[in-house]
């Protein structure tokens, strides 16, 4: 219900940041190339080109996950495992940056960085109920919950209960 709106922001949001971050690291190599910056000897050539590539490697990472973010959208059920890692990985970097640009920048960037970050973890963290009731067994009762413990799933009657051995069930003696 709150996930596919919030999953469309959050590519939205993913997907201009990956550009800006981007072109932002692109700038920066190109100023050090061309003012032939060094940085305590450092050879300004592998300055620039380390700029480069960080630029284009972070803006790909945030790209993914805002085409990760973007597929959640749109087929509105959880990430799978590779796409949750990288949207925790994005979170992760997320709050890493809110606090360096709290003290470099100021608490207009820190915010603009907490309300990505907060995105991000309702976006992985809101559930839709519907997801868990597909796939019943036929012969359940509509609505009838399922637990799964370990290769089994039990019925209702079947949950392990406190005195009562886990994977065991007591079935009434027939009289005969």
């Amino acid at each position: 219900m709150v996930r596919r709106p919030v999953a469309g922001v959050v590519a939205v949001v993913l997907l201009v940041e990956a550009f800006a971050v981007g072109a932002l690291n692109w700038l920066l190599g190109e100023v050090v190339h061309r003012q032939q910056m060094s940085l305590a000897g450092l050879d300004p050539q592998m300055m620039s080109a380390s700029a480069k590539a960080g630029g284009v490697l972070f803006g790909l990472c945030f790209a993914l996950c805002g085409l990760v973010a973007l597929r959640v959208a749109v087929r509105g059920r959880r990430p799978s495992r590779p796409g949750r890692v990288l949207l925790v990985g994005a979170a992760v970097v997320h709050g890493l940056l809110g606090a360096v640009a709290w003290g470099l920048v100021g608490w207009k960037a820190f915010v603009a960085l907490m309300v990505v970050l907060a995105l991000i973890v309702l976006l992985l963290m809101t559930y839709d109920p519907q997801e868990g009731s597909a796939g019943g067994v036929p012969g359940d009762a509509p609505g009838a919950t399922r637990v799964t413990a370990g290769r089994r799933t039990l019925r209702p009657a079947e949950f392990p209960r406190p005195g009562r051995p886990s994977g065991r069930v007591r079935r009434p003696l027939s009289s005969s």
